[in-house]
């Protein structure tokens, strides 16, 4: 056979192999920031030039507590996405009991995942009865204290080390005209008592929380020194000086007019979209500064069982990405622009900015779980409400909120 004939039978099973059997996946997800936008834009990369696939992507707004019902109504429904991004945790769990979620097990059974999930813990929610019905992508925890550099010069202080220097630091920014705290409305004040808790609180009182849903535990002196605090932060924010999204703080921190935020590691990959430095610009503190261990948690993906009748080659697909996210070259990519910690162990992280290396220092200590993890989503909700209404209603004195959060926590499954 001539050299020219061999080539063009090669080309010709190639194509058979991506081009003529590629299909559109949908994915939806709530990653609509300019860091996370830059991110999930590495894993639609990476699918389509690996399979020859298509990424149709459907980015829902509102972050998991506006896009949640959205995702959960739709498969629900009848009419399924190809993927979806949710939180690493419970909120899937009625779905995967309904026999909505595809099992994954056989997808990914010769990738030996559980060599290479850095944190085993993290794989517990996606396993039930005996399957596997979530994969997830990074871990990101929400335990960050994010200091503005600028700030702290406009005031003559040194940057604080820890929380306690921090609110030191409050009548000296408040007398400057700087913001103490920046704070975006709505879902980002939900995640501020559980970093208070670990990194006020410390780790023992997470577990009897989160884990053993232990009241008694909310009711100690320690919980009331996180409640104290919470009390304290509301005293120096206002709903005159919020702004609309967790990106709008990160440009407070840069100029110097916000000095500090506390939100998710996902927050750096915002900063890193609008060239801000860490060390230079801004500082990040893990657990405030003062912790061991960080809450853990982040996104997974979940893959709905299709309707009777759908192409094979989107079933097809369904299974290339899956293997795809978590695949060394998109872990990669994926989690340097996300800000998240990846969840192999066997990639190359030399280019991990500072703070992702202070959260890979803190990983060895195992991590803590977090109320995502740990609790429903009709708990969580819960939290959220309490929360919510804390932060708006000042004549709700700490003795309420503590009681409030024990009764819901009894209540806990």
């Amino acid at each position: 056979m001539k050299k020219f004939a061999v080539v063009a039978m090669m080309a010709t099973a190639l194509l058979g192999s991506t081009s003529s059997y590629a299909a559109d996946l949908e994915v939806t997800h709530w990653w609509t920031s300019a860091g996370e936008a830059a991110a999930v834009a590495e894993f639609a990369r990476v699918f389509e030039e690996e399979t020859g696939n298509k990424w149709i992507d459907s980015a829902l707004a509102g972050s998991g507590t506006g896009a949640n019902p959205v995702i959960i109504s739709r498969i629900i429904g009848g009419d399924p996405m190809g993927a979806t991004q949710m939180n690493t945790g419970r909120d899937a769990e009625e779905l995967i009991q309904a026999g909505l979620i595809r099992d994954l097990t056989d997808v990914v059974a010769d990738m030996n995942i559980d060599s290479f999930y850095v944190d085993q813990s993290l794989l517990e929610p996606c396993k039930i009865d005996g399957g596997l019905y979530c994969l997830p992508v990074n871990i990101h925890s929400w335990d960050w204290l994010w200091l503005s550099t600028k700030a702290y010069e406009k005031i003559g202080q040194p940057v604080p080390k820890d929380w306690n220097e921090y609110v030191a630091s409050w009548p000296a920014l408040q007398e400057a005209g700087i913001l103490p705290f920046g704070l975006a409305t709505g879902w980002p004040f939900s995640g501020i008592p559980g970093v208070l808790m670990s990194g006020i609180g410390g780790s023992d009182l997470v577990l009897k929380i989160n884990r053993d849903k232990d009241a008694e535990a909310v009711r100690s002196p320690e919980f009331r020194k996180v409640a104290e605090a919470l009390d304290a932060l509301r005293q120096v924010v206002s709903p005159e000086t919020m702004v609309p999204s967790f990106g709008d703080v990160g440009t407070q921190l840069i100029e110097g007019t916000a000095a500090g935020n506390i939100h998710g590691d996902w927050l750096q990959g915002d900063l890193q979209v609008a060239g801000a430095v860490p060390g230079k610009d801004y500082e990040c503190l893990p657990a405030l500064g003062l912790g061991t261990q960080l809450t853990g948690g982040g996104d997974s993906f979940y893959f709905p069982v299709l309707p009777e009748g759908t192409d094979p080659a989107v079933i097809e697909a369904q299974a290339q990405l899956a293997r795809t996210i978590i695949s060394p070259e998109a872990q990669l990519a994926f989690n340097l622009k996300k800000g998240s910690m990846p969840i192999r162990t066997d990639i190359d992280l030399s280019q991990a900015n500072p703070c992702m290396q202070k959260a890979l220092g803190l990983l060895k200590n195992g991590l803590l779980p977090s109320g995502d993890f740990a609790l429903s989503a009709d708990t969580q909700q819960q939290m959220t409400d309490l929360n919510t209404e804390f932060l708006d209603d000042d004549s709700i004195t700490v003795d309420d909120y503590i009681e409030r959060y024990a009764s819901i926590i009894e209540s806990a499954d």
